[in-house]
C-alpha cells in the first residue's frame, strides 16, 4: 500500500503523534462522523451500479427475533404489537426492540477505546440518547451504495480439507483471507464491504439446541478473525468500507492471548459478551471501521458458488435514528 491518494497505510497512522497512535482520527476532516464509509465515493457508487447483470437480489438481513434468546444473553426478545381504532384499520408498535439483537451494523458510538475514548475524540457525555454525535443516523442519512464482496471461508476451508468447526476457536488469519480471496478469484478495490462467511449463523439456528445454547452463553465461542496487528493492518491497509460477517462478532472468540490488546488489569463484565483484547476497539474507536455481524448470507454464498462471481452491488439504510448505537442493516445484494 501507499499514500499517493493522501490516505496512510497503517504503519505510517501507528507512527502518529498528532493523534492516538493507530488512529484515522482528523484524516478525514476533523469533525468526521463517517470514518471508513469515506472510501465510498461518487466513483465507487458507479462501478457498484455496474456490476448488475441479472438483476438477482439478496436478502442479507434474518428476521428479527432470529437469534432468541440472545447469543451473547444480553439482549430479551423484541415484542410486536398491534393494535387497531376502528375495524377497517391496523397500526403496530415494538417493545424491547434492541437494535442490535439480529443482522446488525455496529456504529462509531458503540464501542469507545479505553485509553483514548470515542473515534475522533468525541467526549463521552456527548453518547446519549437523542444527541447526534456519531449516532447511526449519519449512516441512514449517507446511504450505503457500494462493491460488496463473498469471502466464502467456510467452503474455501471445506474445499481445502480442513472443514471450519463453528464451535470451535479457529483464528482466521490475514493469509486465510489471502488464499479465500485467491481460491475465488476474488480483487479488493478501496471503498468495497467486506463479507465473510464463516457458517456461524446457520450453525447456531440449525445445529444447537436449547441446552447448547445456554452453555454457549456462559462460555462463548467461535471462529473469526485473528487479533492481531497484522489483522488490522490487513483490514485498514485493503481500505474497506465496512467488514460484515454471519458470526456473533467478526472477530473470534475467546480472544487471542497474544495480540497484545488485552489489559490484565480491566476486570470482566457480570454477563455478556468479554470486549478486553477485542479488535472492535481499534477497528470502531481508532480507525471508525464500520462492522456487521449476523448477516444472512447463505443464499448469496450459493449463487456467487454457482455462478463464480463474488462481486456485486451493495445497499444498507439503517434506522434513521438521532444518536442510535446500531440498527439492522436492512441490507440487499444485487448480481
Amino acid at each position: 500500500m501507499n499514500t499517493r491518494d493522501g490516505i496512510p497505510t497503517y504503519r505510517e497512522l501507528l507512527e502518529r503523534q498528532d493523534a492516538p497512535p493507530g488512529s484515522s482520527w482528523g484524516i478525514f476532516g476533523t469533525a468526521d462522523q463517517l470514518g471508513t464509509l469515506n472510501f465510498i465515493g461518487p466513483d465507487q457508487v458507479r462501478d457498484a451500479v455496474g456490476l448488475v447483470r441479472r438483476g438477482a437480489v439478496f436478502n442479507l438481513d434474518y428476521p428479527l427475533n432470529t437469534f432468541v434468546p440472545p447469543p451473547a444473553g444480553t439482549r430479551p426478545a423484541t415484542v410486536h404489537r398491534i393494535f387497531a381504532n376502528n375495524p377497517n384499520h391496523r397500526d403496530d408498535w415494538l417493545d424491547s426492540f434492541y437494535l442490535q439483537s439480529t443482522s446488525q451494523i455496529d456504529g462509531l458510538r458503540h464501542i469507545r477505546h479505553p485509553r483514548y475514548g470515542f473515534y475522533g475524540g468525541v467526549p463521552d457525555e456527548d453518547i446519549a440518547e437523542e444527541t447526534p454525535a456519531l449516532g447511526i443516523q449519519t449512516v441512514a442519512q449517507r446511504g450505503i451504495v457500494a462493491r460488496g464482496v463473498l469471502l466464502d471461508l467456510a467452503r474455501h476451508f471445506t474445499d481445502r480439507g480442513t472443514p471450519l468447526d463453528p464451535a470451535g476457536n479457529y483464528m482466521i488469519t490475514p493469509a486465510d483471507l489471502d488464499a479465500a480471496a485467491a481460491a475465488q478469484n476474488v480483487e479488493f478495490r478501496p471503498g468495497d464491504v467486506l463479507l465473510l462467511r464463516v457458517g456461524w449463523a446457520p450453525y447456531w439456528l440449525n445445529e444447537v439446541g436449547e441446552e447448547d445454547r445456554h452453555a454457549f452463553r456462559t462460555r462463548i465461542q467461535h471462529p473469526g478473525l485473528v487479533q492481531s496487528p497484522e489483522m488490522i493492518e490487513w483490514l485498514w491497509d485493503h481500505r474497506f468500507a465496512m467488514v460484515a460477517s454471519d458470526d456473533l462478532g467478526v472477530e473470534a472468540h475467546p480472544v487471542n492471548p497474544h495480540s497484545g490488546l488485552i489489559d490484565p488489569d480491566e476486570p470482566p463484565p457480570e454477563r455478556g459478551v468479554v470486549h478486553n483484547g477485542m479488535m472492535h476497539r481499534p477497528l470502531i474507536a481508532l480507525l471508525g471501521l464500520f462492522l456487521g455481524e449476523l448477516w444472512n448470507l447463505e443464499a448469496l454464498a450459493e449463487d456467487c458458488h454457482a455462478d463464480r462471481t463474488y462481486e456485486f452491488m451493495l445497499t444498507a439504510k439503517p434506522l434513521n435514528l438521532i444518536g442510535g448505537v446500531g440498527s439492522p442493516p436492512n441490507a440487499m445484494a444485487i448480481k
